[in-house]
Order: C-alpha cells, then structure tokens, then sequence
C-alpha cells in the first residue's frame, strides 16, 4: 500500500499526467452532473422525441458558439407567444365572436436570413373554425401579407413551403425575401425591428385561438448544434460521457483483475490447470474480437450489458495471462511463499493475499491503459449501428451523422467532430496518465 501511495504522489510530478487527471477528472464531472440532472428515462425520451418535443430546434445546424469566429453572424432561434411580455393584444367582440389582433415585435440583428419562419395555431370551437390573416411589417414599413385561411384545432403554417407567398415574393424563398433590404440589388438582411401581426376572428360566442406561437428557427443553436430530426445535441453528447467511461472501467477492470485472478491460480497449482489456462489464452488471443461482438450485436442482442459481457469474456484470456504468468513465475520460487506454504497458508490465501498483491502495481497501468481501447470499442459498435438501441452514445451520433444525416456530404462536420474529438480526449487523457504509471511502477521503465 504504502509503494502504491509513493507511486501515486511520484506520478504528480510528470506534467503530461496531471493534464491527463484533469481531462480525467472533467469527465467524471461532466458524467456525474450528466446522470443526476438529467436521469436514464428522461434522457431517452428526449433523444427519442419528435416533432412535439424538438418542433422549436432548427435542423441540422451547428452550436451558437461559431458566431465568435464569423464576421457575419448567424441567427439564433426567435420564440414568440401570447404569454410573452410587450405583446400588443387588441380584442373586438362581436355578436358571433371576437376579432383579436396580436402584435408581435423583435429586433433582428443577424447578418443571414433564419432557417424557416413557422406559425403554430391551436384553436377551440364547435363546427365554425376561426379564420387567420397574418402580415410582416418590415423596419421601413412595407406591409406583406402572408396568408389568409382557417385553421384547425392545431394548425401549422411554415412560410418556406408557401408557393403561394413565394410567387408574391417574386419567386424568391420567402425567408430570404420577407428580411431582403429593397435598397440593394443583392439579398442583404435589413436589420431592425420587425413586427408581425396576427388578425384572428372567431364565429362562435366559447370559440377562441388559444395559441399563437411564431418560430423563427435559427442557423445555429446551443451548445453542440442539432441533428437531421431537430434533437438537441447534448443530449447524446452528455449522455455518451457516462456511458464510455462506465462501460470502459467496467471492461477493462473486469478484463485485467480476471486475467491476473487466472494467471495466479494456472502458475500456483500448475499441471493440467496450467496447460488448459494456456490452450484457452491461445485460442482466444487468435480469435477475430469486433467481429464476434458484430455477430453477436446482430443475431442477438444490441444490448449494452450483452455487449460488455462478451467483451470482457473475450478479452480476459488475452496476451496479458502470459505476461503475468511469467512474473508470477518468478514471485513463486520467493521465500515468503516458501514461509507461507511452510506455516500452512491455503492455497487460496497464498493466491490472493501473497502472489496477486506482489504484482498490483504493475497492474494499476494495465488498466489505466486499457480504459481507452474499450471506449473506443463501444464507439467502434455503435458507429456500425450495434450499439444500445435507446442509450445515446457517441458511437450512435456518429453514425446516425455518417448515415442517415449526410453529415459528410452536406457539410455538416461538427456533428461527427463533436463526438470524434471527445473520443480522442477520452483516449488522450486515460493514455497520459496510463503511460506514467507504466514509467513509475513498471522497474524496467523506471531509470528511462
């Protein structure tokens, strides 16, 4: 204990290890936060949400924090509704109904036109449904009238796909158009304060429009962007957090403490024990790993507790047996065994409490250094469409990014860097502080 306290304190004096404990330590950070705010079920009912959860998000843009490297900055979202402050509501009653007219404002700052500009209704009546006009009234005071129709009990009008309202536009996309500076020949933004008003008329006394939410969807938003379905990214990206370091301490500290736990008992009692322990180490070192774990991902289970069962199962009788088979080899032939066996100490004792402990130290950087390969792994499932089926993980991000996203193909890189690069961070910081371990406990690396 007390060479693994002096190993531990030795290891705060390389700088290449203390920056691996910090990566280190913010995962573990960001992992705990992650569970406790947002727990298991509600995270996968976000990530598996649609239009009713998502609606506000735009689609496939990238996190708000690009704007600090652009000259020309993107929106962000614009939410507008009834129960915002400053929203001018004028009520005329009518014999039938009432005529109830909003006016919503915002000042627009951006240098691009939003992604969509989208109208949801929700309306109360009983066999008369309410009639909406809708108008954008610009900074310099030209009036556009949008559309004109009744609505439903829900109803949602998007502006982009209005051929109608397009073709009044000059044929220009009406998001680009409705904010186009008349001034200039070229689509230029006119920023100010723009105003949009909603002229509802209801034909029954209890009929009322209940809702009147205006989205303008932005170009960018949050802080990892969204995806192809509206789904804020971190969601997947904190969720992932926890889900590759459990699975990859779990791996390979079940992997390790069982390949040492077998190593000791084929060298103790030697023989037959030995040899099967052997013969099964070779076979499995020479067996095709990911593609067993494929063929079991696909024929059985995507699971991620079928998944790390077998991972651990065929990685405990790895190249590693052999190497802790040789140490034991030489811890047993030492004279406080001989004094053990000579005082009567079970086999069992022995194992445990006098071969397995001598080589602990050389077992701490094994492990450390194996975190990162079993990350990488479950990533690796998971891009190929093998991963949990409900779990968001990075592996999942990336191929649903990769396949179908068309992340790559339309341009959409930050939704596989994200999960790229805090893979790489992952690895980076388990294998700095792994490979000073490996220098500190490891006696043939100790003097390089």
């Amino acid at each position: 204990m007390q060479g693994l306290v002096k190993g531990f304190q030795q290891l705060l004096k390389y700088p290449t290890a203390l920056v691996g404990l910090a990566l280190i330590a913010v995962l573990f950070i960001v992992s705990i936060f992650t569970v406790i705010y947002i727990p298991r079920e509600e995270a996968i009912r976000l990530w598996r949400g649609g239009e009713a959860i998502w609606g506000q998000n735009p689609k496939t843009v990238p996190p708000a924090w690009v704007n600090f490297f652009r000259s020309k900055k993107l929106p962000e979202t614009i939410l507008l509704g009834l129960a915002d402050p400053g929203v001018e509501t004028e009520v005329n009653q009518r014999s039938e109904g009432e005529n109830r007219i909003v006016v919503y404002s915002f000042n627009y700052t951006a240098d691009e036109a939003p992604q969509d500009i989208v109208f949801n209704f929700t309306s109360k009546y009983n066999t008369r449904n309410p009639f909406v006009s809708l108008f954008w009234i610009t900074p310099d005071g030209r009036e556009i009238r949008l559309m004109e129709q009744g609505i439903g009990y829900t109803t949602t009008y998007r502006a982009v796909q209005d051929d109608k309202l397009r073709r009044r536009l000059g044929g220009v996309s009406p998001e680009l158009a409705l904010f186009d500076n008349p001034e200039t020949e070229a689509l230029d933004i006119l920023k100010g304060e723009y105003q949009i008003v909603i002229d509802s008329i209801t034909f029954e006394p209890e009929s009322v429009v209940s809702k009147a939410d205006v989205i303008l969807h932005g170009k960018v938003y949050g802080l990892f962007g969204t995806d192809n379905l509206r789904r804020d990214l971190t969601i997947g990206i904190l969720w992932g957090t926890p889900i590759a370091l459990a699975f990859g301490l779990v791996a390979s500290f079940g992997t390790s403490i069982a390949a040492i736990v077998f190593a000791a008992i084929g060298v103790w009692y030697g023989g037959w024990v030995d040899e099967l322990i052997q013969r099964i180490t070779e076979i499995s070192i020479n067996l095709p790993t990911l593609s067993i774990l494929i063929m079991i991902g696909t024929f059985y289970s995507k699971s991620i507790w079928t998944i790390l069962g077998a991972t651990v199962l065929l990685s405990i009788f790895s190249g590693a047996i052999k190497s802790y088979r040789a140490i034991f080899l030489q811890v047993k032939e030492s004279p406080y065994i001989e004094a053990a066996k000579s005082y009567g100490a079970s086999s069992g004792r022995i194992i445990f409490s006098y071969l397995i402990p001598r080589i602990t130290p050389l077992l701490i950087p094994d492990l450390v250094l194996g975190v990162p390969a079993f990350v990488f792994l479950e990533a690796t499932l998971a891009s190929l469409n093998l991963g949990d089926p409900v779990l968001p993980t990075w592996g999942k991000i990336i191929y649903e990014a990769w396949g179908t996203g068309g992340a790559v193909y339309n341009g959409y890189y930050y939704w596989i860097l994200e999960p790229a690069v805090l893979l790489i961070i992952t690895g980076l910081g388990f294998a700095m502080v792994g490979f000073a371990m490996d220098r500190i406990f490891n006696p043939r690396l100790r003097d390089i």
